[in-house]
């Protein structure tokens, strides 16, 4: 979904955006065959016989002459802990997250995150976020209540408003991960941001930190952020470049398309062990390609939120 870059600049308000972009995935949402999905939270239950009389709906009752009962935010909350990767590698392609309508990695994913939200205060479901980088920067508790709910919000813009700068924050997702799966007391949908681009020192432990996850009985659900041409193909013009590492500030020189083959099918390999590492652990892997919009990141959730219920 392309978003109008004069209603960012005029409102600068993550929310209000976000807010767009969920009122027009509902809107095509019910006009599409997903129209089933439930998009508001249901506020009653059917009263059954030889429960208290203390939460029936009374008003509902002169109007249906049923017995509903009133069902409370515990009843029905999802707790769900978005995690987003700050790191330096998030920046890609742009160096900065400002160009809205051409986002880079972490841009695309701090709007998702915001939209996912909007989404999950519509149906009542409770919120965290953790940001990390080279470690586990925020943590919060997921609530349900309206408070909260701004709170998650002025932490995602401050993170839009950080400019990229000289320091080079490298990835350490595995240590976050660990640390996020021991600080999530109950069990939880835990949704992540990333490139998966970890140290190279510590490439093989993310795995683990993922199946930590999952044995605390979180839900898991991975969206692989990406750039499909300029990642994932290489797609560059053919004259010599000079690439910089944007987590250690390495450079290398020379013209993409003479290894674009090598490296599409070193990219390819990768992509496969990491998704089927996700599906021996249950993890739900989905590619995330900057260029698409976030629709496909709204549907994900509703889908993995059918089957939890």
């Amino acid at each position: 979904m392309q978003l109008d870059q004069n209603n960012y600049t005029r409102f600068s308000s993550l929310e209000l955006l976000a807010r767009q972009v969920v009122e027009g995935f509902i809107t095509g949402l019910h006009k599409s065959p997903f129209h089933g999905f439930s998009v508001e939270f249901a506020e009653h239950r059917l009263y059954n016989r030889g429960e208290s009389i203390r939460n029936i709906d009374w008003k509902l009752f002169g109007k249906t002459e049923k017995l509903f009962v009133k069902r409370f935010e515990e009843e029905t909350n999802l707790r769900c802990q978005l995690v987003i990767d700050h790191s330096s590698s998030m920046y890609f392609p742009h160096g900065s997250t400002q160009n809205l309508n051409d986002p880079s990695k972490l841009l695309f994913s701090i709007y998702a995150a915001a939209s996912l939200s909007e989404l999950m205060k519509r149906q009542r479901d409770a919120i965290g976020l953790s940001l990390f980088s080279d470690k586990l920067n925020l943590h919060t508790k997921a609530r349900s209540n309206s408070v909260h709910h701004k709170y998650v919000i002025t932490q995602l813009e401050q993170l839009l408003d950080n400019e990229f700068g000289t320091k080079a924050l490298r990835t350490s997702a595995s240590s976050s991960l660990h640390e996020i799966a021991e600080r999530c007391h109950q069990r939880s949908l835990v949704i992540i941001f990333s490139d998966m681009m970890d140290n190279v020192n510590q490439a093989g432990e993310i795995f683990p930190a993922l199946q930590h996850l999952r044995y605390n009985k979180h839900e898991v659900v991975l969206f692989h952020v990406f750039d499909s041409s300029k990642e994932a193909a290489l797609d560059y013009e053919n004259r010599p470049y000079k690439f910089v590492d944007m987590e250690t500030h390495q450079s290398l020189k020379l013209n993409p398309v003479q290894v674009q083959q090598a490296y599409r099918q070193s990219f390819e390999v990768k992509d496969k062990e990491l998704k089927l590492k996700c599906g021996q652990y249950n993890i739900d892997y989905i590619k995330a390609d900057i260029k698409q919009g976030f629709n496909h990141i709204l549907l994900s959730y509703l889908i993995k939120r059918s089957k939890l219920y």
